[in-house]
């Protein structure tokens, strides 16, 4: 009775109240690897063929302005994970960890009596059983997990042993969320399940049947299309089992990717850039979302979201409010859901510092570990274990945010290039809903528009800089490493 008249609450309106399920909903996040947005069917792709990605864009939610928090993939995980945008806590860019200070979704749920299992790409830290920051130091209870991106016959972490698997990548990630799915089914038990895909990061590496339907076009784009053909065919088989589970209508299910389209190879439906950038072709993904019991009709998204609103949006559905929370970037964008708002309450910021990523090779990695613990022992290479995650760096400038950032107010977007080494700044603005391609600079045209954009941008990147010298953490003593 307490979740129904919370979700009454949330949803503001009778009809949906009477319909409301009497318990919140199972939770399945699922997450693809490099899937620009357009590079799905229903987005207009001239040659990919998603037909469960299609079928679910017509029966539930399709978000038409959905953004990566960041437009690299370790980022935008941690933004899932955290509600908060990646550069307050050091997730600068690929292959960098969580700080274990963080609370993480997982965390969160599991005060409200959810069970954890995170399946597939992991890459915020290490899957070595006693590393800070892997899934289960995170809060996953179950975890079936790699490094980072993996393909055909992958070896896999679980819960911290590593396991040689065969197959399609797609097909290996979705059946390990499905043995934890049908265990929770049958002990009746809430439960969150992160979904993240290996795929279709290359390098592409496509069963030959799923290369088939592409088999005129070049050698490249059929292991790249062929990826997402077979990550399309594994989701459509975790719908159809939740259905046959009879879990489908209080699941809430909810689909995106982690960054925007690879160059050359990946579509950006027409935007400007690709991944690595801040223009919308980097930042722009495919996302959807379905609640059966909840959400009866269709329905088009068109303001914008970002990978940051996942964790406030579903803290808020849960009813879970955790002790010393820090600063959240997201949003609880439910009230856009149902149709009660058409507008997003609060901008959008995104910052990429310019800092280079950290190389982590999932494949040797797991097979040494493989090897290692066939003998008996445990790598114990910092590099794969990350022991100094949670280290506080030295304080960085409140004044100076070198790289380039952006700040999203529908339909605005302004953008600020500072460069690293004499601190200029070079500002740029541009009108979304006339001009998604961010091709005509209108600085000149908005005179009063411009000078409160960059001050709200500004104070936000000196909140961020704030959150990553350490300022979340009251009781953290900053250090001379950084994390």
């Amino acid at each position: 009775m307490k979740f129904l008249l919370l979700l009454c609450g949330v949803l503001g309106i009778q009809q949906a109240c009477e319909a409301a399920p009497d318990e919140p909903p199972n939770i399945v996040l699922v997450m693809a690897d490099d899937q620009g947005w357009g590079d799905m069917g229903y987005n207009g792709h001239p040659h990919l063929k998603t037909p469960n990605f299609d079928a679910l864009a017509r029966e539930g939610i399709r978000f038409d302005e959905f953004h990566a928090a960041a437009p690299v993939c370790s980022p935008t995980r941690g933004s899932v994970m955290t509600g908060r945008t990646p550069n307050r806590y050091g997730c600068f860019s690929w292959g960098h960890p969580l700080r274990p200070q963080e609370i993480t979704i997982a965390e969160a749920l599991k005060t409200a009596g959810y069970a954890t299992g995170h399946f597939g790409k992991w890459h915020l830290g290490s899957v070595q059983k006693e590393s800070p920051v892997s899934p289960g130091s995170s809060g996953f209870d179950e975890w079936v997990s790699s490094p980072n991106f993996f393909d055909l016959d992958p070896v896999l972490s679980v819960q911290g042993k590593a396991e040689q698997f065969q197959g399609e990548s797609s097909d290996i990630t979705v059946e390990a969320a499905l043995k934890f799915i049908r265990g929770c089914a049958g002990k009746k038990q809430r439960f969150l399940a992160v979904v993240w895909f290996g795929s279709p990061h290359d390098p592409h590496q496509a069963l030959e049947s799923d290369r088939a339907p592409y088999s005129g076009l070049p050698e490249k784009q059929q292991n790249f299309y062929g990826e997402i053909s077979a990550m399309d065919r594994a989701f459509g088989r975790l719908r159809a089992e939740l259905k046959q589970l009879d879990l489908r209508d209080n699941t809430l299910l909810w689909f995106c990717s982690d960054n925007g389209a690879l160059p050359k190879v990946g579509s950006s439906g027409g935007r400007r850039g690709g991944k690595g950038q801040i223009y919308e072709g980097g930042l722009a993904v495919p996302a959807l979302l379905e609640w059966p019991e909840v959400f009866h009709e269709p329905r088009v998204i068109k303001a914008p979201c970002v990978t940051s609103d996942i964790y406030p949006t579903l803290l808020a559905l849960v009813g879970v409010s955790m002790e010393k929370q820090p600063p959240l970037d997201g949003i609880d964008i439910m009230p856009l859901l149902t149709g009660q708002e058409q507008k997003r309450t609060s901008p959008i910021g995104f910052w990429d510092s310019g800092k280079k990523g950290i190389s982590t090779p999932s494949k040797v990695w797991m097979d040494e570990l493989l090897t290692a613990q066939k003998k008996g022992a445990e790598p114990a290479d910092p590099a794969r274990v990350l022991p100094d995650a949670a280290v506080i760096g030295e304080p960085v400038s409140l004044t100076e945010f070198p790289g380039h950032s952006a700040w999203l107010d529908w339909p605005w977007k302004l953008h600020r290039i500072e460069n690293k080494k004499t601190h200029e700044v070079t500002w740029e603005l541009y009108n979304l809903l006339r001009d998604p391609d961010e091709s005509t600079v209108l600085l000149a045209e908005q005179p009063e528009r411009v000078p409160q954009m960059q001050k709200s941008l500004e104070d936000w990147l000196e909140s961020v800089a704030r959150s990553l010298n350490g300022e979340d953490y009251p009781s953290e003593k900053a250090a001379t490493k950084n994390p």
